[in-house]
């Protein structure tokens, strides 16, 4: 079955960098664009990053424009987030999905992903 299982997630101070990883398991993870979104105590969960199935087409919400960097190993069957200047108010559980084949673009859309990972925490904190 689909599975996608995020990890990395950890406290670290303001200023630090992080990296996680989604690793994807039952289906072909070339053929799949996939987000990384993430949810704060008391918000929505949004968009936060998106990669095309080659890797060569990114797009990033403006409030984390420049500090992260989304990519992906298909081979490896893994996609990264890395997440650098992090802030405090980056702080929330941050979750990869898998996008339907309905769609193939780059889009931050929630309801656009059919496959949800079980999320990871990440503390932004001095």
């Amino acid at each position: 079955q689909v599975q996608l299982v995020e990890s990395g997630g950890d406290l670290v101070q303001p200023g630090g960098s992080l990296r996680l990883s989604c690793a994807a398991s039952g289906f072909t993870l070339d053929y799949y664009y996939i987000g990384w979104f993430r949810q704060a105590p008391g918000k929505e969960r949004e968009g936060v990053a998106c990669i095309s199935r080659s890797g060569s087409i990114t797009g990033y919400a403006d409030s984390v424009k420049g500090r992260f960097t989304i990519s992906r190993d298909n081979a490896k069957n893994t996609v990264y987030l890395q997440m650098n200047s992090l802030k405090p108010e980056d702080t929330a559980v941050y979750y990869c999905a898998r996008q339907s084949n309905h769609y193939a673009y780059i889009d931050l859309d929630r309801t656009k992903y059919d496959y949800w990972g079980q999320g990871t925490q990440v503390t932004v904190s001095s």
